[in-house]
């Protein structure tokens, strides 16, 4: 019978679910050349190619695919034979900015999940400056804000995050009218970023929406209502950047950015797979 190393079947099942090498080294604290090598023992164990590779891309082949969920089944076997005698529920509490998190939220927690099924997760999401606050207060284990001047300047930057003015693909600005915002309140740093932006370009606009989320905000830009300063990452379906066609100024990237103080091992691997997931996120 042919044994498979739980290491290597690991690896590939991170690899292809982030499609990416690096990020799965991320995941398993490991190396880019050592998740490659474990990948190339197992495929010479099965005889089979799991993985197409290319200078860009990372793909499953046909075996790969269909390799892929009794991958999934022997790992949550093995997890499921690990606490067969009872394990005690670690705790991750976890903050996300809104200006970060988007639809692939359920893909992050199904990577937990996944990594760390014995591991009881609690997220929030709300503002950067409000989650710097419950981190600082002990309140959080980590929180994945965008780093704002004049506040810390430490954590580890997980990727550079883009904006831009999202808006419906038939919104209509007529000329000579200010430009109609759905703005955060005046706290939000994006807000701040955004209205600076236009002042400086010496663009009139006005404040049309109000909205308490990015939720909201996207819904009134997706609605037709007004132009929103968004992360196309976090933008509604629907929504498109208007900001060339309209003339407006080019804003700014954020960084994106880790705090964290996780003390118990399971609760540190499952925040280096979320981070690792979160950065594959960033070139979709």
């Amino acid at each position: 019978m042919k044994m498979l190393a739980l290491d290597a079947v690991q690896a590939f099942v991170l690899t292809a679910e982030m499609k990416s090498f690096t990020r799965a080294a991320e995941a398993m604290d490991s190396t880019q050349s050592a998740v490659s090598l474990k990948i190339k023992r197992l495929e010479d164990v099965l005889g089979r190619r799991l993985l197409d590779r290319t200078p860009r891309l990372v793909r499953l082949s046909q075996d790969g695919a269909a390799f892929l969920g009794p991958a999934r089944e022997l790992l949550a076997a093995h997890a499921g034979a690990l606490g067969s005698f009872g394990v005690q529920r670690q705790r991750l509490s976890i903050g996300m900015s809104h200006h970060v998190v988007g639809a692939e939220l359920p893909h992050l927690l199904r990577q937990i999940g996944r990594a760390e099924p014995d591991l009881t997760l609690e997220v929030r999401i709300a503002s950067s400056w409000e989650l710097l606050d419950l981190f600082d207060s002990g309140a959080l284990d980590a929180a994945i804000v965008l780093r704002h001047e004049g506040r810390r300047t430490d954590g580890e930057v997980l990727m550079e995050e883009s904006f831009g003015w999202m808006a419906s693909s038939d919104f209509e600005h007529r000329a000579g009218e200010p430009l109609r915002l759905a703005l955060q309140a005046e706290s939000c740093h994006v807000h701040e970023m955004a209205v600076t932006a236009l002042n400086e370009a010496g663009i009139a606009w006005e404040e049309v929406f109000v909205g308490g989320g990015i939720a909201t905000i996207g819904a009134a830009a997706a609605a037709g209502l007004a132009v929103a300063a968004l992360s196309p990452r976090v933008a509604p379906p629907g929504t498109m950047d208007m900001g060339e066609s309209l003339g407006l100024p080019a804003l700014p990237a954020r960084s994106v950015v880790l705090q964290s103080r996780p003390s118990e091992p399971a609760a540190h691997r499952a925040l280096r797979t979320f981070a690792s997931a979160l950065r594959a996120t960033a070139g979709h």
